[in-house]
């Protein structure tokens, strides 16, 4: 009779008494708190839908490599100060101006003769100097260019002088890879028009698996970051480089802690590409039979005020300007099944299933029931 007492009771409580064992609030007691007045301005619960689901998944669309950094041609090589020049000149005979010129004595016609320059470093002024050509500016020239130049300075003091220049070390046309790879290096950038993926492997790869890589290119003023997966699925991507670019591989592991009655309560790792809910319950373990409220399912995050659509001039906000969210999700619907599959987790999320209120009840019961039997089984043999 006591315990049909009790139970009537209870069928008419909408929550048990604090002292019951529990992994965390129900239900109830989460959408109660985000209810109250002192709470208003301070945490807001937001049912997920599909329009809302939509608007998440825009809010983090990523500014790709080909919209910024991919729009320039690619350069060709210029020269720059610290590189360092070899300037060969060749003179028609008979005239010689850097040598004396060779005769043929078989057919008594002179020869052409070759000039080495011994090899010189572009100054900080970048300039080179060649004899009777004087101080050359070179920075910003092409070997080419460089060449022209030479030949228009001795065209009256050569006799019909022809140059070639060749670069022998690369100082300045370079970028440079850094972060998880197996070797840090500066890669020289030819006329070729090396990419991005060029440099990681020039580089030796990275050291973590590719799912969990992210690269970061720094020009200028600019820093972009994109996962590696979406930079070798899409060739876009795998942008043409400019001198002075700087490669970043970053290893950035994302996770979201599963709390309540999943079939385990850790933090869980994904992939920098990204999941969605569907995937992350399925990655807790699911939702426990025995316990979980599937119209309990809430997400924990700091979120943009933008993304929410519901600005508030009440509302507070975090020392880095996110708002603090719940977002309620209900497994009874099954629609909320193909929603699930859309709705994107981010980075540091907390995902709480709450405990259903007849498992409540059941933890509850058993407990009067182990703390009045041995009583009525004391009863039952003093008769």
């Amino acid at each position: 009779m006591l315990l049909l007492a009790l139970i009537a009771v209870l069928n008419g409580c909408s929550s048990f008494p604090t002292w019951i064992p529990s992994s965390g609030p129900s239900r109830d007691q989460v959408l109660e708190v985000s209810a109250a007045p002192e709470a208003e301005s301070l945490i807001k619960v937001v049912d997920v839908t599909d329009p809302l689901a939509r608007r998440l998944v825009a809010s983090q669309k990523r500014v790709l490599f080909s919209e910024t950094l991919g729009t320039k041609p690619p350069k060709g090589f210029a020269v720059g100060p610290g590189d360092v020049l070899e300037v060969s000149i060749w003179e028609a005979p008979p005239a010689a101006l850097f040598g004396t010129a060779v005769i043929d004595s078989r057919g008594g016609i002179g020869t052409s003769r070759v000039t080495a320059f011994p090899e010189q470093m572009v100054s900080s002024e970048g300039h080179i100097s060649i004899p009777f050509a004087g101080a050359i500016p070179v920075t910003g020239k092409t070997p080419q260019q460089v060449e022209a130049e030479v030949a228009r300075r001795l065209k009256d003091k050569a006799n019909q002088p022809q140059v070639l220049v060749r670069v022998i070390r690369n100082a300045t046309s370079n970028v440079t890879v850094v972060g998880e790879v197996a070797t840090s290096t500066r890669m020289p950038l030819t006329a070729k028009g090396e990419r991005l993926l060029d440099a990681l492997a020039a580089s030796g790869g990275v050291r973590q698996p590719v799912g969990k890589m992210s690269l970061q290119i720094t020009r200028g003023d600019i820093v972009q970051t994109l996962p590696l997966d979406s930079i070798i699925q899409d060739p876009r991507q795998n942008i043409v480089l400019q001198p002075g670019d700087v490669i970043t591989a970053l290893h950035q592991p994302l996770s979201f802690t599963a709390l309540g009655a999943t079939g385990k309560n850790e933090e869980v790792f994904f992939e920098t590409q990204g999941i969605t809910l569907a995937q992350a319950l399925a990655r807790a373990g699911g939702l426990q039979d025995m316990r979980s409220d599937a119209r309990g399912v809430f997400i924990f995050r700091f979120e943009e005020p933008l993304v929410l659509g519901t600005a508030s001039e009440n509302q507070q906000l975090t020392p880095d300007g996110k708002v603090p969210v719940v977002y309620r999700v209900d497994l009874k619907d099954p629609a909320m099944f193909f929603i699930a599959q859309g709705f994107p987790m981010r980075n540091k999320d907390v995902m709480y299933i709450a405990t259903a209120p007849g498992a409540e009840l059941q933890k509850f019961l058993n407990l009067v029931v182990s703390a009045f039997y041995p009583v009525l089984n004391a009863a039952s043999l003093l008769k």
